[in-house]
């Protein structure tokens, strides 16, 4: 079918989201301390999934940012230092009476305080400009900034084709998708008779003999053919390993980099088909598709696991929708470009900052380095727990940065019927896949004809944050809105 042709409107960057995060590094001094050391310190944890961040890009921007706070506060130290030797030669000159102690000490004094002033201005002027240029550029983030350590940078690169998620073992009372967002259904379908053979169309009145297949198959028809059949562009669809995080120690030698290290992202594709046909002690097996928005507004994921034992097939469903950024992340749509505006707000800034700035930089100096020690000596400890005692570590992720720079105060009408729209998509692509599945695979559908009947009738609601369990009859979800607003990222809890 032809398109129309049309005149184009301004949409959204698809890499809006990983812009926005780039840019806010350069701008909040704690959150880019806190990614650096998220996604290139040494850990023993799962990382959460990239879904839809540019994890590469955002490490190598935490990274430059941290780096111009580091070399400021340097300066700034070294500058407080001064000023207190400035100091005391201004005392000394007006005691003893000497004719250039006083000049003296007053040049040195004025000299780091004009020195601190300008350091502070100098660093807020390039962090408004770093962050500017990669949320307004049209450069690729991860080109703006230098890349970090080759061994990091590959991880992340990894994580972004992850086979095998490590979750958190408390997350095993609710569900294995850490990071994954708020949960709006969690429903396995009526189940289907495949055991009988569909009609010969050819020659009625006899059987077709049915072609074996088992749920490998089954995943594998779907994850392929979903975006087509569902009419969703840009469907990524994967399937992954759930293992539960304290069980990671099992199979250390397929899930682990080395004995005492951070989990693989990556596995045999034989480890991950086994978790769906004979799963593990907490290994499992799902299909994962994932549907990101327009401009990476709002994530929407279905993760899908086929049941079957014979005679009957049956799906566990779980949908999951990750709302937009948090409103702390628009500063960098607030900053002037050029004028006097910008001039303006800088030298506010500046006024604002310098003197905290100065007085504060050994304090954060020596906060940075006790930060750094204390990582590395309870790493150094449950390493040797686990070499020395056995101790189970748990290895699992606590969540994925995406989840925890949302809120659903962001959620506008918009992004709630997008969702709506992609939920009852990739609810109908999965019944229309499994349909031609069978069919191909010559099995009697009338099972499922009746099975879809019930299915269809589950609805969706997205209106808000959820509380609680709210799967209500026919797995029509009940929700309450709006929600809890959730705040800027917090560190995880675990080295």
């Amino acid at each position: 079918m032809a398109r129309r042709q049309l005149p184009t409107l301004p949409t959204y960057r698809k890499d809006a989201v990983t812009r926005k995060l780039c840019a806010h590094v350069h701008l909040d001094e704690g959150f880019a301390r806190e990614m650096d050391t998220e996604l290139t310190a040494d850990r023993m944890t799962a990382l959460g999934l990239p879904l839809g961040i540019h994890l590469i890009a955002l490490a190598r921007h935490a990274r430059a940012a941290v780096r111009r706070s580091e070399r400021r506060d340097r300066v700034l130290s070294g500058l407080f230092l001064a000023l207190w030797a400035g100091v005391a030669l201004l005392v000394w000159g007006l005691v003893s009476g000497a004719a250039l102690g006083p000049w003296a000490g007053g040049a040195v004094v004025l000299g780091c305080l004009a020195g601190a002033w300008w350091a502070v201005h100098d660093a807020l002027s390039a962090s408004w400009s770093a962050a500017q240029d990669v949320y307004w550029g049209s450069a690729r983030p991860e080109t703006l900034a230098d890349p970090v350590e080759q061994r990091a940078e590959q991880r992340l690169k990894t994580l972004a084709r992850a086979n095998v998620v490590p979750y958190a073992a408390a997350a095993a009372h609710t569900d294995p998708f850490v990071g994954s967002g708020k949960r709006i259904k969690d429903v396995v379908w009526q189940p289907i008779d495949v055991s009988r053979p569909a009609e010969d169309p050819a020659n009625p009145g006899k059987k077709l003999t049915i072609v074996p297949f088992d749920a490998v198959d089954l995943h594998t028809y779907v994850a392929k053919e979903m975006a087509k059949i569902a009419g969703l562009e840009g469907l990524r669809a994967r399937n992954r390993l759930y293992v539960c995080g304290d069980h990671v120690p099992l199979l250390a030698d397929e899930l682990l980099e080395e004995p005492q290290g951070r989990p693989r992202a990556q596995i045999d594709t034989d480890l991950v088909r086994t978790g769906l046909v004979n799963p593990g002690a907490g290994m499992r097996t799902f299909l994962s598709l994932e549907r990101v928005s327009d401009g990476g507004r709002v994530l929407v994921t279905m993760q899908l696991r086929a049941r079957l034992h014979l005679p009957l097939l049956s799906w566990e469903v779980l949908v999951f929708v990750i709302p937009p950024l948090h409103a702390a992340y628009n500063h960098v749509d607030s900053l002037p470009f050029s004028g006097f505006e910008r001039v303006w707000k800088l030298l506010s800034a500046t006024r604002r900052a310098w003197w905290p700035g100065l007085r504060g930089a050994w304090g954060r100096n020596a906060e940075r380095r006790a930060r750094a020690r204390n990582r590395s000596r309870e790493l150094r400890q449950w390493r040797r727990e686990i070499s020395e005692r056995h101790v189970l570590f748990d290895h699992g992720a606590t969540g994925s940065i995406r989840e925890r720079v949302s809120s659903w105060d962001q959620m506008m009408h918009n992004d709630r019927s997008d969702s709506r729209d992609y939920l009852h998509r990739l609810q109908g692509g999965v019944l229309t896949a499994t349909e031609r599945f069978l069919e191909a695979h010559h099995v009697d559908t009338s099972s499922y004809e009746q099975a879809v009947q019930v299915i269809s009738t589950q609805t969706y609601n997205i209106s808000g944050d959820i509380h609680g369990s709210n799967v209500g009859g026919h797995g029509v979800v009940n929700q309450h809105g709006p929600g809890g607003q959730q705040g800027a990222p917090a560190p995880y809890g675990q080295p």
